[in-house]
């Protein structure tokens, strides 16, 4: 189906921060298959896991138990707030989840009227027909009926607005603490917090949807880490996998007991692949030196992008993000820089709000740091000069 506006470049071949297409060029991936390819490309100890349990069992499904898949959950609660985890095969899928939990607990607790959630203008939850309707942006909702009832939307970070949208038919808040597809808005000081109050003061689920924020990408293991605010409910996806499609709906005891067998399933998810991979990716971004080198990594390309800034202030307006999830916020179309940025063979992402988002692999050296703004910086000045997407050089 014609669903995608795809750039005309096929890659064959990865290795770390790189790609290379069917016709040899090399590229820098400062997008990461969209912040997935957290380890980066080809990762021997990812393979090596990949290939041992394709050797073993590749399905069986959750008719029966799957050890890997009992300890990955263990290992996923031990590390975060959650008692219970739901395994899924995509952050949509557990955005869903999620979703179903908080309706389903105050339903278990004698308030089935209880359904509504309070969400954000600007969100991004995925592009199931409940997703879409939580995110509520008109252009991914045109076209596919009346959307799904049950969602209220404010403006991100008006606690007010929040406030005021709570009412007897409210079941809970969905917030990502950073919206990365309305590009990379953070949260203002307090808000998250604010939030948690509200949910325990009014009896609500809190919902934090991390698919992209999640698993070191802003240099904590989660982002609500770093205002010490925990939810009641997470999505996780993307980076859990390393590139392997694995989705994750993490609660407390108190919400997600509330699902009992039947309430919920899935054919693919937890299976023995993704949880052989995902084991192995939580290996290594729990060793400990390992965040640590994301923050101090998405540190120095911060401190390089706004110098950046100042010397092609024509071009870019703001610096925004955390850890190794950026945004360059433009003043030229976003998607002109997005080009250049291809032509010096380099590969980023577009985001609403005509940002540029940087999300390369959390195992980015500082050489591919500075090869990467060496990039941006050409590129710039090939847009200032209004030469486009200039020849890159080689490499």
């Amino acid at each position: 189906m014609p669903t995608y506006a795809r750039a005309d470049l096929a890659f064959e071949s990865g290795q770390g921060a790189y790609l290379t297409t069917v016709s040899g060029e090399r590229y820098l991936d400062f997008g990461a298959g969209i912040a997935v390819s957290l380890l980066g490309h080809a990762h021997p100890a990812l393979i090596e896991a990949l290939s041992e349990q394709a050797g073993k069992l590749w399905h069986t499904s959750n008719l029966y138990r799957i050890e890997a898949q009992e300890r990955l959950g263990k290992r996923l609660a031990a590390a975060t707030f959650a008692d219970l985890v739901f395994f899924a095969n995509s952050g949509a899928e557990a955005v869903e989840c999620a979703i179903k939990v908080a309706r389903r607990y105050h339903y278990a607790n004698g308030a089935e009227e209880r359904y509504r959630l309070v969400t954000f203008d600007g969100a991004f939850h995925g592009r199931t027909l409940a997703a879409l309707a939580a995110g509520g942006q008109e252009k991914q909702l045109e076209g596919f009926g009346p959307p799904v009832d049950g969602f209220d939307s404010v403006p991100f970070g008006d606690l007010k607005a929040v406030k005021a949208a709570i009412g007897e038919h409210t079941a809970g808040i969905l917030v990502e603490p950073i919206q990365g597809e309305n590009g990379i808005q953070i949260a203002p000081e307090g808000f998250l917090r604010g939030l948690r109050n509200l949910c325990d003061e009014q009896g609500l689920v809190l919902i934090f949807d991390e698919v992209q924020t999640g698993m070191g990408r802003t240099g904590k293991l989660f982002a609500h880490e770093w205002v010490d605010v925990e939810p009641d409910v997470m999505a996780v996806a993307k980076g859990l996998g390393g590139g392997f499609p694995i989705g994750a709906c993490l609660t407390s005891r108190r919400a997600g007991e509330v699902m009992t067998a039947g309430s919920h399933g899935s054919t693919f998810g937890g299976n023995p692949l993704a949880m052989a991979v995902a084991n192995k990716v939580l290996d290594l971004v729990l060793e400990p030196d390992f965040l640590p080198q994301v923050q101090e990594r998405g540190l120095r390309l911060k401190q390089k992008l706004a110098a950046l800034q100042d010397e092609h202030d024509e071009i870019i307006e703001e610096i925004r993000g955390q850890g190794l999830m950026l945004g360059l916020k433009c003043k030229v179309p976003n998607r002109d820089l997005v080009a250049a940025l291809v032509g010096q063979r380099l590969l980023s992402v577009p985001a609403g709000g005509n940002v540029v988002r940087l999300m390369p692999p959390l195992t980015i050296g500082d050489a591919e740091i500075d090869e990467a703004c060496e990039a941006i910086d050409a590129a710039c000045r090939s847009l200032a000069q209004g030469d486009g997407a200039a020849q890159s050089p080689s490499r």
